[in-house]
C-alpha cells in the first residue's frame, strides 16, 4: 500500500513580509499534515489549539486525536507543537539536532532563573518535562516515510520525505515556509541561519514533485507538471 499523507490544517504567518507586513496581524499556526503507511499515523506540527486541532482532524479523517501514532515535530518551535499534550498515547519525534539545540537554549534560559518572574519559571519548567518527552526521530519511519533534515530555519530543522511510485512528498516545515516564498527562492525572516536555510530551499526544490509549507497549503514545485 503507497504512503497517504492530508492537509489536516493549512497554517499562516503572523505577519508576511512578502504581503508588506511589518508587524504581527493574525496568530500564527504551522500547516498540520496527517502521513499514514502502514499502521502508523504520524501528525506533524500539531499547531492549532487543541479543540480546534481535535475538529479539523475528524473532518479530514473522520477519527479522534486517538488513532494517532506518532508526532512528528519539524520544529520545536512553540507554534509547531501547541497542541502535543493533546496526543499523550503518541510516540513524540523530532531530529536529534533540534532535541539538542531546543534542549540547550532553555537550559541557558534556566541558568538564568533569577531574571524570570514565577510564571515564566513555572513555563520554562513545564517546557523542560514537555521536551524530555521527545525523541530523536529515526532515519525512516517506514519504509515510504524518511526524515529529511532541512537546517536553518532552526538549527535542527527536518522534514518527512515521502516516497511512493507516482512521486516524491516533502512536508518541509519552515524549510520552504510559504508558496511565495518558494516561488521567489526566499525563506523565512526569522531563520537562525539564512545561508542553511537556502541550501535547504534547494534541496527541497530539487528533489521534491509536491511541498508541504510550513505555514501554507501544498504546492507542485515550481518546474514539476502535476501527478
Amino acid at each position: 500500500m503507497a504512503v497517504e499523507y492530508r492537509v489536516i490544517s493549512i497554517g499562516t504567518l503572523s505577519h508576511n513580509r512578502l504581503w508588506g507586513e511589518s508587524a504581527p496581524v493574525r496568530t500564527a499556526h504551522a500547516t498540520t499534515t496527517l502521513v499514514c503507511d502502514g499502521d502508523r499515523r504520524v501528525l506533524v506540527d500539531p499547531s492549532l489549539p487543541v479543540p480546534a486541532l481535535a475538529a479539523r482532524y475528524g473532518e479530514r479523517t473522520g477519527r479522534t486525536l486517538e488513532d494517532v501514532t506518532d508526532v512528528f515535530c519539524t520544529t520545536l518551535r512553540p507554534v509547531h507543537r501547541r497542541s502535543v499534550d493533546a496526543l499523550p498515547r503518541a510516540a513524540w519525534w523530532c531530529s536529534e539536532a533540534e532535541l539538542t539545540s531546543y534542549r540547550a537554549h532553555l537550559e541557558g534560559m534556566r541558568s538564568a532563573a533569577d531574571r524570570l518572574d514565577a510564571e515564566q519559571s513555572r513555563a520554562l519548567q513545564e517546557d523542560l518535562e514537555r521536551l524530555a518527552r521527545f525523541r530523536p526521530a529515526p532515519e525512516k519511519f517506514t519504509e515510504q516515510v524518511h526524515l529529511y533534515p532541512l537546517p536553518g530555519a532552526s538549527p535542527g530543522s527536518a522534514g518527512l520525505l515521502l516516497a511512493p511510485a507516482t512521486g516524491t512528498i516533502v512536508i518541509a516545515g519552515d524549510a520552504a515556509v510559504t508558496a511565495e516564498h518558494v516561488e521567489r527562492g526566499q525563506v523565512w525572516a526569522g531563520c537562525a541561519d539564512r545561508q542553511a536555510a537556502l541550501e535547504s530551499l534547494k534541496d527541497v526544490l530539487e528533489i521534491a514533485d509536491v511541498i508541504v509549507p510550513g505555514h501554507d497549503n501544498l504546492i507542485v514545485a515550481p518546474g514539476r507538471n502535476w501527478l
